[in-house]
């Protein structure tokens, strides 16, 4: 259980705010301020209860005190995103930073330069952790994507002073909940991408939790070969023939069923519109390499989320970046999307690739949800615990529902 803002009398209060505004820029300019837009929720509600908002974030890895990643070209576009003036501090701790504290209103919202260009963030300094505190009363994440890392910032402050989610953190914890906590079954799991080698701890955790894992993407074939079958020149881990046939393994004693293509395109280069073909899994010629999921395979995915009632997504089924090598992807998204607007599937998708994907696709505003978190979202995926979910966490009980 956690609390959220529901929980927490902001009027008057200094409310220390991590976020997440690590975006793109170029040339001193934001290139792209989704991660700005998604948090304005959180800190406009906040500055409309009355509070004196304070924010910390970071931008980029910087070593010590870096111009290149002051955080000073946010405070434009962070302030047409919350609708009202924000104003800036220098530092984070400090004379300079209290200054900019002790001159807040009720309402105001106040961001502060970068918390990485000091080393004690990234060790989860208890002194620095103090010094963070010290300039609030309450303390609200709203930074899941940060969630996976243990900092100062967003793991030893929130056992300092009253700890609560904002609403960005809460949809996310709510939507990942209902996907794999708590979920309606049958479950379903689409997992793509490269190597198997990457996903090992996510494949462990999601056949004990699921009723069908879909493998797609060079993934797919690393399973196909440990099964027998033929690849020819495709991305194959070989060498982990056996890890696969281990999850299988796995899988039968968990009664989940694995899925894989039964059909596949084949092409000769990894190139747009280059030619291709259709084949059957046992033909896949010896010079040619597996890009995508095949038609009959797409259909196939498609028939069997209709029998579902959730879906976890996290990477593509081929080489979605060109086509023709999108066409699996998309088709199972585009379906996907269909059965989350009839309301018979709650879907729950994560992961750089996956959101490009699902972008390329049309479908990123029609899925239930979809996280931008990339790294945390993974580790969630995989079972691990998040420090900064973690310190959000009350353990004991008021006798209420809302979780004090």
């Amino acid at each position: 259980m956690f609390r959220t803002l529901d929980h927490l009398d902001a009027r008057g209060k200094r409310v220390v705010l991590r976020a997440d505004l690590n975006v793109p820029a170029k040339d001193g300019k934001v290139t792209d301020t989704t991660r700005i837009d998604r948090s304005a929720a959180t800190i406009r509600e906040l500055a409309e209860k009355g509070a004196k908002v304070i924010i910390l974030t970071h931008f980029g890895r910087p070593k010590g005190r870096e111009d290149k990643y002051s955080q000073k070209l946010l405070v434009e576009p962070l302030a047409k995103a919350v609708g009202r003036p924000v104003a800036w501090a220098d530092d984070v701790i400090g004379p300079d930073a209290v200054e900019a504290v002790q001159a807040l209103r009720d309402g105001d919202v106040l961001l502060m330069e970068n918390v990485r260009f000091h080393p004690e963030e990234e060790k989860n300094d208890p002194v620095f952790a103090r010094a963070l505190a010290d300039l609030g009363e309450a303390y609200v994440n709203d930074a899941f994507s940060t969630a996976h890392r243990a900092h100062a910032s967003t793991e030893a402050i929130a056992r300092l002073i009253p700890a609560y989610a904002g609403r960005l953190m809460q949809a996310e914890l709510e939507a990942l909940g209902k996907a794999l906590e708590h979920p309606q079954k049958p479950v379903a799991a689409v997992v793509g991408g490269a190597k198997v080698s990457t996903k090992l701890d996510l494949l462990g955790n999601l056949v004990a939790k699921v009723d069908y894992l879909i493998i797609g993407g060079g993934m797919a074939n690393t399973f196909l070969y440990a099964q027998g079958g033929h690849v020819g020149k495709s991305l194959c881990e070989k060498d982990l023939a056996d890890t696969a046939r281990a999850i299988i393994a796995k899988a039968e004693a968990a009664n989940c069923k694995i899925v894989l293509p039964s059909d596949v395109v084949v092409a000769g280069e990894f190139a747009e519109n280059a030619s291709h073909q259709v084949v059957a899994l046992n033909a896949v010629p010896d010079d040619k390499m597996i890009l995508d999921a095949g038609p009959a395979s797409a259909k196939e995915i498609a028939a069997l989320l209709a029998t579902c009632k959730t879906l976890v997504w996290n990477g593509p089924l081929g080489a979605f970046e060109i086509a023709p090598f999108d066409a699996a992807t998309n088709a199972v998204a585009q379906a996907a999307a269909r059965l989350t607007k009839a309301g018979s599937l709650l879907t729950v998708a994560g992961g750089g690739d996956t959101v490009a994907a699902l972008a390329k696709a049309g479908v990123e505003e029609e899925f239930s949800y979809i996280s931008t978190a990339g790294g945390a979202f993974l580790e969630w995926l995989e079972g691990k615990t998040l420090p900064g979910v973690a310190a959000l966490e009350v353990k004991t009980g008021c006798g209420c529902s809302c979780g004090h």
